[in-house]
């Protein structure tokens, strides 16, 4: 079981249950995180959360505390379908990492369907809403390494 897990979110992300919910749904970012902490706890798993809208600092926490961790679920938001330096910080980590989008993006705009941060991660898990993170999370928790 990988039990260290860092949960990276990207911009906008905090105002999630207020921006575009016929999109995003009415559910909070602090409402995914403590219900991703409640199933890390009763799997003995250690979970922390970082989020920001500025590229430079998911960038930092990447490369600074990534390797403190077994695994990476990320959200990358806009920055999926721009960002080649949050592409490079993903791809030097060698640790588990899923990208998650809480909508299918392949349903949204054409300049959405594009993902540079993908080929960095193992897996990509997107349109099952917020419980994309809940998904990631299980499979991190029940996989054997």
């Amino acid at each position: 079981m990988l039990n260290k897990i860092l949960v990276i979110n990207g911009p906008n992300l905090e105002i999630l249950g207020k921006r575009e919910t016929d999109i995003y749904g009415n559910i909070t970012l602090d409402e995914i995180n403590s219900n991703l902490k409640s199933i890390a706890d009763k799997q003995k798993a250690d979970i922390s959360f970082y989020q920001s809208n500025i590229e430079g600092e998911l960038i930092n926490i990447i490369n600074t505390k990534g390797k403190d961790f077994n695994a990476l679920i990320i959200n990358p938001a806009a920055y999926t379908h721009t960002s080649l330096a949050l592409y490079d910080s993903l791809n030097n980590l060698s640790i588990l990492k899923i990208e998650v989008h809480i909508y299918n993006i392949y349903k949204r705009e054409e300049f959405r369907k594009k993902s540079l941060t993908a080929a960095a991660c193992d897996c990509v898990i997107s349109g099952f809403g917020v419980q994309g993170y809940e998904i990631a999370l299980e499979y991190i928790l029940n996989k054997n390494d």
